[in-house]
């Protein structure tokens, strides 16, 4: 099935992918980011971040989008007073979820459509809202370090005005625009890709405003065929290792160890969190916790050295077993492996996204690496979300849009409190008392109990209430 997969659908939309950034389509994000988000508080990082999501929806790379953004935003964010070490992690957080960013997401996106049966667009569809979270975290992060140093957006001068933006760069836009359309409308991967690809064609050989030389169009082609023939090689040996995991019953085995071992530990660990009738967690959720954390700690270990669709293809057989006992839906289980199969990208030894962004930023790769993985605590959060409460996903028929809100709204308000917890900075300076109490209320609010949501709000309401009544802004640093 990888390689099936390799060789159709994830080829066809690596190819879209290069063609539409030769045709324009990616000086449209980066235009399109600073006029939405460059005139505000810390503008460049958030052009950075605004950029880096629109740029994942063509993208299945997190190191090209580092590459094709960070080029522009990483200088001006180090122009306006970021540190480079922060500016170059903003870039690699960013770009890190573009793998997660649909409608073109990591060719492990693909595979997971063909192990589940499903169509990919409802992998498309299901992979909305955690993505909207994993940038919320950092969007959260950038602005309050923005309002700690005290810095202001980019000059007026220096943002373009929407009109000119739209006037110049909506031919660019066509190839999304039909790649959507096609792929909403029942149609293949590959046949959403192909059309996608003849509209890249026809708007960038016709397109005044953006026009594409035929040698830039065998560029892409040639750059397509190369980044698919990578990815071709990798699922060609992974399903060999698959295939032997599945067929000595390994994954099994390994699978009933994770829960055994989270049974194990969680039996204990109620018993400390029940008090009286109130139950913060079952022994089910306990476990449940915990085998996530066992099966996130070694996708995060293992994509060291291991890239992401090899890493998502080997631990799911393993995942799989261990959460089905445990009442996770199988797409959420998929989502799980692959969203902590990315995080490896920013988590340092070894954090691809981050070392590229830290050479563009002239930046320390460890300490960039650092900074990079706690800007992405939406990410880190996110899946321990849609395990729990899978109405989050959207595509799931025994889930209500009431059940989908609530989720969201409660996730979104935790992503959000991590994100202060982990700057130190509200409207004032934060204590580390504080910041301990905030991160603890965004870890409560996230899990669908409305005891523990009752607890976030306890403790977060006061602190968010007297940071903004009572203390005025004093930045830290301000330049």
């Amino acid at each position: 099935v990888p390689l099936w997969v390799a060789s159709t659908i994830v080829f066809h939309f690596v190819l879209f992918g290069t063609v539409a950034q030769k045709m324009g389509l990616g000086k449209l994000f980066v235009d399109v980011s600073t006029v939405i988000a460059g005139r505000f508080m810390g503008g460049p990082a958030k052009v950075s971040v605004v950029s880096s999501a629109l740029m994942g929806t063509i993208s299945g790379s997190s190191v090209a989008n580092v590459v094709s953004t960070g080029a522009l935003t990483i200088p001006n964010m180090k122009r306006l007073g970021y540190p480079g070490y922060f500016a170059g992690a903003v870039e690699a957080a960013a770009s890190a979820g573009g793998q997660i960013t649909p409608p073109i997401m990591g060719a492990a996106a693909f595979i997971m459509a063909e192990f589940l049966q499903i169509p990919y667009s409802q992998i498309v569809i299901a992979a909305a809202a955690p993505a909207f979270m994993h940038y919320l975290g950092v969007f959260t992060i950038v602005h309050f370090e923005a309002k700690r140093l005290g810095l202001q957006g980019e000059p007026a001068e220096n943002i373009p005005r929407a009109v000119d933006v739209i006037k110049r760069g909506w031919p660019t836009a066509l190839p999304l625009v039909v790649l959507l359309y096609v792929l909403f409308s029942g149609y293949t991967p590959y046949m959403a890709a192909f059309w996608a690809i003849t509209t890249c064609i026809v708007v960038g050989l016709i397109n005044p405003m953006h026009r594409m030389s035929l040698k830039d169009l065998a560029d892409a082609f040639y750059e397509g065929g190369r980044n698919a023939l990578a990815v071709g090689a990798i699922c060609a040996a992974v399903g060999i290792i698959v295939a032997v995991i599945t067929l000595t019953g390994l994954a099994f085995r390994m699978g009933f160890m994770v829960t055994n071992a989270a049974q194990s530990i969680g039996s204990a660990l109620h018993l400390l969190l029940t008090f009286g009738p109130i139950e913060l967690l079952t022994q089910q959720n306990l476990t449940l916790f915990l085998s996530m954390l066992f099966i996130g700690i070694a996708c995060i270990l293992m994509g060291a050295g291991i890239p992401t669709t090899a890493l998502y293809i080997m631990l799911v057989t393993v995942a799989q077993p261990a959460f089905s006992t445990l009442g996770v839906p199988p797409l959420a289980t998929h989502l799980f492996v692959f969203y902590y199969g990315i995080i490896a990208e920013v988590t340092p030894p070894v954090c691809t996204s981050a070392y590229a962004a830290a050479a563009i930023a002239n930046a320390n790769p460890w300490r960039t690496g650092l900074m990079a993985f706690r800007l992405s605590c939406g990410k880190i959060l996110v899946p321990f979300v849609f395990c729990y409460s899978p109405a989050l996903l959207l595509v799931l028929p025994e889930y209500t849009w009431l059940e989908f809100f609530h989720t969201a709204v409660t996730c979104a308000i935790g992503v959000a409190l991590l994100g202060i917890a982990f700057t130190g900075f509200m409207n004032a300076p934060l204590s580390m008392p504080l910041r301990f109490l905030l991160g603890f209320a965004g870890l409560a609010s996230v899990h669908p109990n409305p005891w523990t949501d009752v607890l976030a709000l306890v403790i977060a309401a006061p602190i968010v209430a007297h940071q903004y009544l009572f203390k005025r802004t004093k930045p830290a640093g301000a330049v």
